[in-house]
């Protein structure tokens, strides 16, 4: 027996109907997406600590998300797991002509524009509506990723800033509607959420991923917030009775303690 037919025969015993798991039993689709997305999170964040002993764990765990799925599949008569393995060579293979066939390509460019003809001649056989360069975004992509992948869409076909200085004008115009709207609800969320869309343009253009800088910026915050919680800690200053001046000379402490440490 395979390690992965083993993988398998545990899941359908899961979710056998009289001996199976009761939580297993009552998962569908649905249930288990917010799960999937836990577990591809953990992935990332193994990755980000460089814990290779645990990533081959967490890998397990989204792999273990996938042949859910095809269990779930199986039992509805749809698909099975070894469709899903047959689909995705398939997939891997036609889009990589100068790898598994005779076509030949002068430079990455040419590869990347015969990658991206074939994935939307791929959509809009899948559409029976009009064609749109957006078809296929997934639509439940965390906001900022889908974001980009809306503009990187859109950039294709020439809808885009030719330099970085256009989005950084672009930048200053949707702060300053933002202070312009703040009194009205409605509106300030509007703008914030330009403002939003507009810093992942921004990203784009420097080639940075906005959800990978984001979850930087919050690591970086978390670290500095609690040496600052340590440092009141020691000072015997209760957080909650701190002025602005006491709170801005902590954060400053906070950041020159980081850099220490990051120089040792």
């Amino acid at each position: 027996m395979t390690n992965i037919q083993q993988l398998l025969d545990i899941m359908s015993r899961l979710r056998d109907p009289e001996a199976g798991c009761p939580w297993d039993q009552k998962q569908t689709y649905q249930s288990i997406v917010p799960h999937t997305l836990e577990e591809a999170y953990e992935v990332a964040d193994t990755i980000e600590r460089g814990d290779f002993d645990e990533l081959r764990d967490e890998l397990g765990d989204l792999l273990f998300q996938i042949v859910f799925y095809a269990q779930l599949a199986k039992e509805e008569s749809r698909f099975e797991f070894a469709d899903v393995v047959d689909a995705i060579s398939d997939k891997l293979i036609r889009r990589h002509p100068h790898v598994f066939a005779d076509m030949k390509f002068a430079n990455a460019d040419d590869q990347t524009a015969h990658w991206e003809a074939t994935k939307a001649k791929e959509r809009s056989a899948k559409t029976a509506s009009e064609p749109s360069q957006l078809d296929g975004v997934v639509q439940g992509m965390p906001a900022l990723s889908l974001a980009r992948k809306l503009q990187s869409r859109a950039a294709r076909v020439g809808f885009d800033w030719p330099s970085e200085q256009g989005v950084f004008a672009k930048l200053d115009e949707e702060a300053n509607e933002c202070r312009e709207a703040w009194s009205d609800d409605e509106a300030r969320s509007e703008e914030l959420g330009d403002l939003l869309f507009t810093c992942v343009n921004l990203s784009r253009h420097a080639d940075v991923d906005p959800e990978q800088a984001l979850r930087m910026a919050n690591k970086k915050f978390e670290r500095r917030f609690r040496i600052m919680e340590s440092l009141a800690s020691q000072k015997g200053m209760r957080l909650t009775e701190l002025s602005t001046t006491q709170w801005e000379g902590l954060w400053e402490q906070a950041k020159t303690s980081v850099v220490l440490k990051q120089a040792e």
